[in-house]
């Protein structure tokens, strides 16, 4: 399951967007995002240069080899692209691969050059770009899946004196929701340190060699002569947010990795109903895979919810059906208390006593040694509308919920019950300071 949220308070909820339940295991840490000490050799010689430097690389292929390389800001790693097509050029002459470029073809013979361009329109320089972004991909999930699980994360507010530890999530949230500075969701997020690192450089006042930075407004990016100015600025102007168009924030967003040759802007703008032919819109082959319900308590899944009801029962002592039967909840209210669940052990917390803990692991030890299994608070601790919204978006258990006995009759004779709307007050006022509400307003790219 996914790794605890922090939080800066005990009992205070830092859930502000649905988890997800993991599809694949952790895996292994990749390298750093771009290594400046990385060396790039010539595809047709010797000569190199740093990786930070390739456009040197760039020239001397363009004045000493007469060899230009389309594209090159979309190759996702430029110095494994170089070794696969220095291996090439060795074993086969360089005009198999490139196109064949003729200046001054009018002109005397002795004044005529052949240029060799390199790019996507051969399908084996386009299967090596696309295996690239899907490696890099992978690399940034894996980062990504990295920096979720640490819990070594330790870090003070850039707008206040709040310190936070245990994940980064629980300082995001807190800039979000405290101080209305939304970076975006922190699952969409990658190499955050250094990406907080970037934004607090633009904050503070430093001095270099030449001049004063002076401190700068991280969305109109203008400058400021002190601190408090800044500060004024940002938030009588709304400017608690970052650029969008600032390219240097890019590499920070999963977004941008997603697709070979588009941005965030294109990814977003994409029309779904482009993908779809109606003359060839058949399903019939579609293939449906079922979903796993997740135990309560543990990390074990079962296709079918017999099963899991077993296997909570036996391993855990806890009975959801007879939950149902002795409360008589109805399915809305098996829903609010499911997701009430998760959401306590998320957070670290017994459901029952609402009792702090370290862990997850000590808080099921907890419940299994004072025997708060099946022990719930008063229900209108649990049967709240904030609970209608799941904690894990992709909880199969929720889908598989049954109506009671006594809510299937009640639906029989559905016009003589009264409905009375649930106080939803208490929602609202969370609505309007939600960070939900804030991205709305602000909607950006990285949102």
């Amino acid at each position: 399951m996914a790794a605890c949220g922090g939080n800066t308070h005990d009992g205070e909820d830092s859930i502000l967007e649905p988890l997800c339940f993991p599809e694949e295991p952790p895996v292994r840490p990749p390298g750093s995002w771009s290594p400046c000490g990385e060396v790039v050799v010539c595809v047709l010689c010797s000569d190199s240069a740093p990786l930070s430097d390739k456009d040197r690389l760039l020239k001397h292929l363009l004045l000493e080899h007469k060899l230009v390389i389309s594209d090159v800001k979309l190759i996702a790693d430029f110095r494994r692209y170089m070794q696969y097509w220095k291996g090439r050029f060795l074993e086969q002459p360089i005009t198999d691969f490139c196109s064949v470029i003729k200046t001054n073809s009018n002109g005397p013979v002795e004044k005529q050059e052949h240029y060799f361009l390199l790019c996507d329109v051969l399908p084996e320089d386009r299967a090596l770009r696309e295996q690239l972004q899907q490696k890099r991909l992978e690399e940034i999930l894996e980062q990504q899946q990295r920096e979720r699980d640490d819990t070594s994360f330790r870090r003070v507010c850039m707008f206040c004196s709040d310190e936070f530890t245990g994940n980064r999530s629980s300082l995001l949230n807190h800039m979000a929701r405290e101080h209305s500075f939304s970076v975006g969701l922190p699952d969409n997020i990658v190499y955050s340190t250094e990406f907080l690192d970037t934004l607090q450089s633009k904050l503070d006042k430093m001095t270099c060699y030449i001049r004063p930075v002076s401190l700068q407004c991280l969305y109109c990016e203008k400058t400021f002569r002190d601190k408090t100015t800044l500060k004024d600025h940002m938030r009588k102007k709304a400017h608690r947010r970052i650029n969008a168009s600032n390219h240097e924030y890019d590499r920070f967003y999963i977004i941008n990795y997603l697709e070979l040759g588009k941005t965030w802007a294109e990814v977003q703008s994409e029309d779904d109903r482009e993908m779809v032919d109606d003359e060839e819109d058949d399903w019939s082959d579609w293939q449906s895979h079922p979903m796993c319900a997740v135990c309560l308590f543990c990390e074990q899944q079962s296709e079918t919810m017999d099963k899991m009801y077993m296997h909570m029962k036996e391993a855990h002592g806890f009975d959801l059906h007879t939950l149902k039967t002795d409360l008589n909840l109805k399915f809305y209210q098996q829903v609010k208390l499911v997701n009430y669940i998760r959401r306590e052990l998320h957070q670290c917390r017994c459901y029952g006593c609402r009792e702090k803990f370290s862990c997850k692991d000590d808080v099921l030890c907890h419940i299994a040694a004072s025997g708060h299994v099946m022990k719930l608070p008063e229900m209108s601790a649990w049967d709240q509308p904030q609970y209608y919204f799941p904690t894990y978006e992709n909880d199969a258990l929720l889908c598989a919920l049954s109506d009671s006995d006594s809510e299937t009759d009640e639906t029989d004779h559905r016009g003589d019950i009264p409905v009375i709307a649930e106080d939803i007050s208490n929602l609202q006022a969370l609505k309007q300071t939600s960070v939900l509400n804030q991205l709305l307003k602000n909607r950006g790219p990285y949102n």
